[in-house]
């Protein structure tokens, strides 16, 4: 009986791995889709007087989707290869003890891992199952989407070297270390939801039985690195649901509510900031193309609302805010846009009067 047991449990195993039906969430996965391509197919046959409006829906949903779509994928990639191969104990002496040095290595974090605001969600969910501090974590997801090598660059190339992209990191890694010193008040079992961690520590035993398997049959450095890629893709399909909702809002909003309503209203020192702010909400534009939008608005916008435009955008849209809910509570969800909201505003409206006076 004993020899019998390694052959009946192996099947079960990589089941659990192989195969969509046994994640949890992917009934609710398939349904999505399935609302998704009802969607898209009544978009292509679709006549009459809203058919212009249903097309524009879905060009927008389409588009925002499939720009998102790979690089949550290669956060969820990333995500699985920390799983696998980083150790706690080397995660935890790396990381300061005292709080505003961790808050400041936790904005600073996204040079080490370069993800845009969809990948970095999976990513920082596995560091705070590997033991990361809470505001470590929330420094990294909300500076990461800028303070990275891509969206860099890419800024450098909208902009060039000058006051907007240097103040866009500048300003990115401020508002994310303030964040991070002010969730240092809270404790992980207050802002994260007890779902993920527990959904994590579940499918670590089994991925850990299958990388058993796949190393005695494969080898252990290819069962390893299997082994990674099945975390991988069981983080994919947990966030993809949020990015195809998040995806649908956003899709919604800019075709009821055209972006000439809301540039038209984007005059002053302190409403420009807001419009501008509303319009990287909407958009839901990834951080690495965002910046060749901004300088279609530069000669019209104020540098303020730009700025704000740059920095808030990344941090907080409708997708991301979304998938926030696959990590942490409502409350601190509403925190992570609320407090993002409020110093984007001030820092927005202060380059504006500073820039009159």
């Amino acid at each position: 009986m004993k020899l019998e047991q390694p052959d009946q449990a192996q099947p079960e195993v990589q089941t659990a791995v192989s195969s969509p039906g046994a994640h949890p969430y992917g009934r609710l996965l398939l349904a999505l889709l399935l609302v998704t391509a009802v969607i898209l197919a009544l978009a292509r046959f679709a006549t009459g007087p809203l058919a212009d409006r249903f097309h524009t829906f879905t060009t927008i949903f389409l588009g925002i989707f499939i720009e998102a779509a790979p690089f949550l994928l290669a956060g969820s990639v990333v995500s699985g290869l920390i799983e696998v191969f980083v150790d706690r104990d080397i995660l935890a002496r790396l990381v300061p003890r005292r709080a505003a040095a961790a808050a400041l290595t936790g904005a600073l974090l996204g040079f080490a891992f370069p993800v845009c605001e969809c990948g970095v969600v999976p990513v920082t969910r596995r560091l705070y199952h590997k033991g990361l501090p809470l505001s470590v974590g929330v420094a990294f997801l909300l500076a990461a989407p800028v303070v990275n090598p891509i969206v860099i660059l890419s800024t450098y190339a909208a902009f060039g070297w000058g006051p907007v992209l240097i103040g866009r990191v500048v300003f990115s890694v401020l508002i994310a270390f303030i964040a991070g010193l002010l969730f240092t008040l809270a404790t992980p079992e207050e802002a994260l939801r007890p779902t993920s961690q527990e959904h994590d520590h579940a499918h670590h035993e089994e991925e850990e039985a299958c990388d058993l398997a796949l190393a005695e049959k494969k080898g252990k450095a290819y069962g390893r690195f299997w082994q990674a890629l099945a975390v991988g893709g069981d983080d994919f399909m947990d966030m993809v649901r949020y990015l195809i909702v998040g995806s649908l809002l956003a899709a919604g909003m800019q075709t009821l509510v055209p972006q000439s309503t809301l540039l038209a209203l984007g005059s002053g020192p302190a409403l420009s900031v807001v419009i501008m702010m509303a319009l990287a909400f909407v958009l839901s534009i990834c951080s690495t193309v965002d910046a060749f939008l901004a300088l279609s608005f530069a000669n019209s916008f104020t540098t303020g609302s730009i700025m704000a435009f740059l920095v808030f955008g990344p941090m907080v849209d409708i997708k991301s805010s979304l998938m926030f809910l696959g990590v942490f509570r409502k409350r601190t969800v509403l925190y992570l846009i609320l407090l993002p909201m409020a110093l984007s505003l001030l820092m927005g409206v202060v380059m504006n009067m500073l820039a009159a006076w």
